[in-house]
């Protein structure tokens, strides 16, 4: 045999190959078609549909023949994709140096060979559409124009395949991007409540001191309230900002103080006096979505807050990170989780059925959202806990 073929371009080709994902799919009507009216056109009892990976021909449809795939090495489709040809006959293989050799001739008898490249919009040659018979043959003109017609065919057929499956991908993310922006929305709007009831009882105590007497204090309330505000406000113009374009909830990466968010996130929640919140080593910075990171925090830190049934409650934030990730523990020693519940919390309005420290039951969106933004950052998201002892949420960001 002579030596083994390759097209110049044969790295790439396979990547676009791949990209099609038709390799070790099940046969299929409209293939078997192509191929039967290939066979019936030129005369031959054979006839082929193939795509070539880097070790084997597989078939997609094979009339004629109970074969599902030929090695590579001794396929006479691998010369015709190498080939700058439209269509590579062998009238007799016996007779051609390439080929006489080979098994397929010897002991399975293949004598006549046409093979029309299949060759993608991206000019890379996929696999044939081929022609076989175990006697000498010859094709007219017509024959041959009717099998690389064929070939456009079978092109077009896998190439409308194609963009259906991203069509279809991209119309998921889209679905998936809606889910995560509707919950993050909903989420975000119970969140608005802390600062919302921060600046309501502020100003009723601003009232009643102001009516009574000038001092000190009414200046700390107001500066209070317009602390709470602008992180209201923040918080509103950057809802409506992912909402016009949901990528940049995950896309917009931004450098921030750890301790600097954690801290802003503090004063957008109302901290009872009775519970402390220790927070991780300063001087750490990080790298990521921070209104994705904010959400999470809230969340994790809020319900650490609500469900905290001791009379001193203790939150702890830690943090590690390697060269990948990015490590997080929100630790509280409140009510616990019941061990059978510590997967289902994080389910689409789950909710334990019990009342937090304001007699309020949860929503069930919060811990779902914060997973959902956690997988869509590359990360995990666990919990331990014991009842009446804590809970440990544990949480992995990619960098």
């Amino acid at each position: 045999m002579a030596a083994f073929p390759y097209p110049t371009n044969e790295e790439d080709r396979l990547v676009a190959l791949q990209s099609y994902d038709l390799l070790d799919t099940a046969e299929e009507k409209d293939f078997d078609a192509i191929a039967s009216i290939a066979s019936v056109i030129c005369q031959t009892p054979i006839s082929l549909i193939t795509f070539i990976d880097e070790n084997r021909q597989w078939f997609k449809s094979h009339i004629g023949t109970d074969l599902k795939e030929n090695s590579r090495e001794l396929s006479f489709c691998a010369h015709t994709i190498a080939s700058s040809q439209d269509i590579m006959i062998v009238p007799d293989a016996s007779l051609d140096p390439r080929f006489a050799n080979n098994p397929v001739v010897t002991t399975a008898n293949i004598t006549f060979y046409a093979g029309v490249p299949l060759i993608n919009e991206d000019g890379f040659a996929l696999g044939t559409i081929c022609v076989l018979d175990q006697k000498t043959h010859d094709l007219t003109n017509e024959q041959i124009e009717a099998l690389k017609a064929l070939a456009v065919q079978v092109v077009d057929k896998i190439e409308l395949r194609r963009k259906v499956k991203a069509l279809e991908g991209a119309n998921q993310e889209l679905i998936n991007s809606n889910v995560l922006i509707q919950k993050f929305a909903s989420m975000a709007a119970h969140d608005i409540k802390n600062p919302l009831s921060s600046i309501l009882l502020t100003s009723q105590a601003l009232k009643i001191r102001h009516e009574k007497l000038q001092d000190e204090g009414c200046i700390r309330l107001v500066e209070m309230n317009i602390n709470s505000t602008k992180s209201l406000l923040g918080l509103v113009d950057e809802m409506l900002a992912y909402s016009k374009s949901p990528s940049l909830l995950i896309a917009k990466k931004q450098r921030f103080d750890l301790n600097t968010m954690l801290k802003r996130v503090i004063g957008l929640l109302t901290v009872p006096d009775n519970v402390t919140i220790q927070l991780p080593e300063s001087g750490k910075e990080i790298y990521l979505s921070m209104i994705a990171f904010e959400q999470i925090m809230i969340n994790l830190i809020s319900n650490a807050i609500r469900y905290n049934d001791k009379e001193i409650g203790t939150i702890k934030i830690r943090f590690t990170d390697d060269q990948e990730y990015y490590r997080f523990e929100v630790e509280d020693n409140g009510i616990g989780i019941p061990l059978e519940y510590h997967e289902k919390v994080f389910g689409n309005n789950f909710t334990l059925k019990i009342t937090d420290r304001y007699n309020q039951k949860g929503s069930g969106i919060g811990l779902s959202t914060v997973r959902d933004l956690i997988t869509v950052l590359n990360g995990t998201i666990t919990l331990r806990s014991e009842i009446t002892i804590g809970t440990t949420f544990i949480f992995t960001l990619q960098k």
